[in-house]
């Protein structure tokens, strides 16, 4: 499906988003259309939706993510958040983490296919090696990962000190952030926050709960008598 069988709005979502890259943007869609279901990276049902509920819904969190930031997209599986972001924001540097082998396969052709300048990483955010490699990222990105406590278990220690876990979640954010706002603290992240992305372009906006990791304790010098 390119833009062509899509509402108008949708058309103009697109090229509002992905300007002169939509063409990239088309192609993803395409890839996931054509092997999506098949490689279990998306439900049959959803291959109707791509537009609005996967890929523009991704690419407008780039909202809350400052210029040239180092970008971590835990849990990538299908590319979402991370594949729409590096079309609609050439001056990211984005890895996509995944740790399911096939994924990670589909993930390096998408990036081969689309010529897009993104590193695929095959791991888990909590395993050491993986916050060894990809620690001090500025922001972490997670879709459809975990609940928001779990998240910030395994994402803030991605982040570097005052970076950001930009969370895309749903209309239970709220819930979320009051059942978790604790767990959150211990994990190392500040009050969690709530923002609408892309509420000029989207007939739904994006939900997206951002954290900022806290700079470390200064550690107190004893007394010396």
């Amino acid at each position: 499906m390119g833009l062509d069988g899509v509402a108008a709005s949708v058309r103009s979502a697109a090229s509002e988003v992905f300007g002169d890259r939509v063409e990239q943007a088309v192609g993803y869609v395409e890839l996931l259309e054509r092997h999506g279901v098949e490689r279990g990276l998306i439900g049959p049902r959803e291959v109707d939706r791509l537009w609005e509920r996967h890929v523009l819904n991704s690419a407008v969190i780039g909202e809350r993510i400052p210029d040239g930031a180092r970008v971590v997209d835990v849990g990538s599986g299908a590319g979402l958040p991370g594949v729409p972001l590096a079309i609609s924001r050439p001056d990211l540097d984005i890895v996509l983490l995944e740790p399911m082998a096939r994924r990670v396969d589909w993930l390096a052709e998408v990036a081969e296919k689309l010529e897009l300048p993104i590193t695929v990483v095959r791991g888990r955010a909590e395993e050491r090696q993986v916050r060894e490699e990809l620690g001090g990222a500025d922001v972490v990105t997670a879709r459809a990962v975990a609940p928001l406590a779990r998240l910030a278990n395994w994402c803030l220690p991605l982040v570097r000190p005052e970076g950001a876990l930009v969370a895309l979640k749903g209309a239970s954010a709220g819930e979320e952030i009051e059942r978790d706002r604790v767990a959150v603290r211990k994990a190392g992240g500040g009050e969690p926050e709530v923002f609408e992305c892309g509420t000029k372009v989207l007939e739904v906006p994006s939900t997206v709960v951002v954290i900022h990791r806290l700079p470390p304790k200064p550690s107190r010098s004893r007394r010396r008598s």
